[in-house]
């Protein structure tokens, strides 16, 4: 954890939306460059100001690294998908938008990320990150499961009984509820109580699915904030998939999500043999200035 002290003067904010080759679509996100240390309650504070559902800071940046801290503004993530995806697109950007490849590595929470960048028309940059391979724990026996899909809004015949519930991670362990696309559409949080739920089976956050599509939905764990594309989910929804045999690990496919919420965003995913599992797709350039922020 950064300790107080002065506060680097105007900080340089880039506004992109991900998984979208236009802006205004997609995951929007905050990348903030520091030449020097913030503090916790500055970043969080930040944050809170730009109320994205996520806001990266970038410190230690070099020609090929950088040092990531990701907030929502709740708390502090120890890791997440489409900001480090956002992050390595604007360090793309700026070294040289007409660079055909570059890759990069993102340290985030001490975990070493590699992002590859590609520069493309208008400012649009393709990104594409390694998680590594997933961690699957075991199914959930369905009557475990009945109870996160009412906590979820999904009635038990809306529940899949083909596909297992099961706790999925590339990073942040998320349960993933195969659901039918009714049950999808139905879907919210609907108790208080869902972090303790989840916790006690080692889950930090739900991911309801439709395998099909396939195309999910998430939110904070108070439900008021549905997010519009999930990178950390992702990866975890494609070692999912190709190991109950719904995908093949030999083709790439897509990951819908944010319909429900006007901002639809594709996310390209693909499994390697090996068992590596990469996310990636566009990022479209949105805004970019600078926050002025009072030194401690």
């Amino acid at each position: 954890m950064q300790h107080p002290g002065p506060t680097p003067g105007p900080l340089a904010l880039h506004h992109v939306d991900v998984f979208s080759d236009r802006a205004l679509a997609g995951n929007g996100l905050a990348v903030v460059l520091s030449d020097g240390p913030l503090a916790d309650e500055v970043m969080l504070g930040i944050a809170q100001e730009l109320r994205q559902f996520e806001t990266v800071f970038l410190f230690e940046v070099g020609v090929d690294r950088a040092v990531a801290r990701i907030f929502t503004p709740e708390e502090e993530l120890g890791f997440a998908g489409h900001p480090v995806l956002g992050a390595a697109a604007v360090l793309h950007a700026r070294t040289g938008p007409e660079v055909d490849q570059q890759r990069w590595t993102i340290e985030v929470g001490g975990r070493p990320l590699v992002v590859t960048t590609a520069g493309r028309a208008v400012g649009v940059v393709e990104v594409e990150m390694d998680q590594g391979p997933a961690a699957l724990s075991s199914p959930l026996p369905r009557e475990v499961a009945l109870p996160f899909a009412a906590a979820l809004g999904v009635g038990p015949d809306q529940l899949r009984a083909d596909l297992p519930s099961q706790v999925v991670s590339t990073g942040l362990p998320y349960l993933l509820l195969p659901v039918t696309p009714e049950g999808l559409a139905d879907s919210h949080v609907a108790v208080e109580d869902l972090p303790a739920m989840l916790g006690r089976i080692g889950a930090d956050f739900a991911y309801v699915l439709d395998p099909d599509e396939p195309e999910g939905r998430t939110w904070d764990n108070r439900g008021v904030t549905e997010d519009v594309a999930t990178g950390s989910a992702a990866g975890p929804v494609a070692a999912y998939l190709v190991s109950h045999g719904v995908r093949s690990s030999t083709e790439p496919f897509q990951v819908h999500q944010g319909r429900f919420v006007g901002r639809p965003s594709r996310i390209d995913v693909r499994h390697g043999a090996d068992g590596t599992v990469f996310v990636g797709g566009s990022v479209a350039p949105f805004s970019s200035g600078t926050i002025e922020v009072a030194g401690s």
